[in-house]
């Protein structure tokens, strides 16, 4: 029978939480397919007796069980593709597994953070662009499941950033020296809740900077859609379909930014003579395509952010870092 520190059991949990023992085993192994306020019941119960379940306490008695969580949105994104290269690059040489969660709902990012302190069997976790409140932060915090972010800041864990603000400030300010005074950007609008968005953050630099120099960038040269090429591709067709069309277009992505690239294409227009394209990110095809963009390290985020979380397993009392990457305009055909 499964035992807390406290002697609890599952069955405590149970009647705690005024559910059946299969609702507290679905909580722990399979969270999404709770209800809610269900999940947020059994999760209450489980913190207020200290259950831990055995296979769990087994392993904790154990010097640790050698594998390493990555929970992440967007798991297809290119941009988040290579961030996990590089966390693979970096436990490649060490004994940990890399087991990676995908999250895809709300509910999926919630039941891991209710469940991976308690029921997963992990000795470190890299959380990628997911934000979450205090209650996450106390229960990672008290579980001692080591910790890093990636995209995001809270609560006493390391993390790895970029100022996404000032890349859209580097992007404008390229375009201006290069005499562009019609500027449009391309970028999200559907961002889902249980992730972090920089669309917007990205889009406020660029605006900033633009007003700076005395340049306007109207509502009709922004277009905010679904992420992904043929939407960035609608968008700007639309764009470039009108009397006066933009000059230059920055995208909040390099996937956005080719399906500007076929939306000039399909008008006509000549790159870089008749319109300049920017993208954000600097993933792998952006250099076959000689795309111009605002590079940011991402094989080199994840990189760090294993090799910080290995340096806490090693060293728990190693001191909370804060890093922010830096940013710069990579100059090729495209702009």
């Amino acid at each position: 029978m499964a035992q807390g520190r406290g002697g609890s059991t599952i069955y405590d949990v149970a009647s705690r939480a005024q559910v059946s023992i299969s609702t507290v085993s679905r909580v722990l192994s399979s969270p999404e397919q709770v209800a809610e306020v269900t999940r947020k019941r059994v999760m209450s119960a489980i913190e207020e007796l200290g259950f831990v379940p055995k296979a769990e306490a087994v392993a904790r008695a154990r010097k640790g069980t050698q594998r390493i969580g990555v929970l992440a949105p967007f798991f297809t994104y290119p941009s988040f593709v290579q961030r996990l290269r590089g966390i693979a690059t970096a436990l490649a040489d060490s004994t940990f597994e890399l087991v990676i969660y995908n999250v895809d709902t709300a509910a999926r990012r919630d039941g891991y953070f209710a469940s991976l302190p308690i029921s997963q069997r992990l000795d470190g976790l890299i959380i990628m662009a997911l934000p979450f409140d205090h209650s996450v932060v106390r229960r990672l915090d008290e579980s001692g499941l080591e910790t890093v972010l990636i995209e995001y800041r809270n609560g006493p864990f390391s993390s790895i950033e970029i100022d996404d603000e000032a890349g859209g400030q580097m992007a404008a300010e390229y375009l201006l020296e290069r005499g562009h005074r019609r500027c449009a950007f391309v970028g999200d609008s559907d961002v889902p809740r249980y992730a972090v968005s920089t669309s917007d953050v990205r889009l406020r630099g660029f605006r900033n900077a633009l007003a700076r120099a005395g340049v306007d960038l109207p509502e009709e040269y922004v277009s905010l859609a679904r992420h992904g090429l043929e939407h960035a591709y609608q968008g700007a067709l639309q764009m470039l379909r009108r009397p006066n069309p933009p000059s230059a277009i920055f995208a909040y992505s390099d996937t956005q930014a080719m399906g500007a690239l076929k939306a000039a294409r399909h008008v006509g227009m000549a790159v870089p003579g008749d319109l300049a394209v920017i993208g954000f990110d600097d993933v792998d095809v952006a250099d076959y395509i000689g795309l111009t963009t605002v590079r940011q390290p991402l094989d080199e985020s994840g990189r760090i952010a294993a090799e910080l979380l290995l340096s806490r397993l090693a060293d728990p009392n190693r001191p909370t870092q804060h890093i922010y990457l830096p940013l710069h305009i990579v100059q090729r055909e495209t702009a």
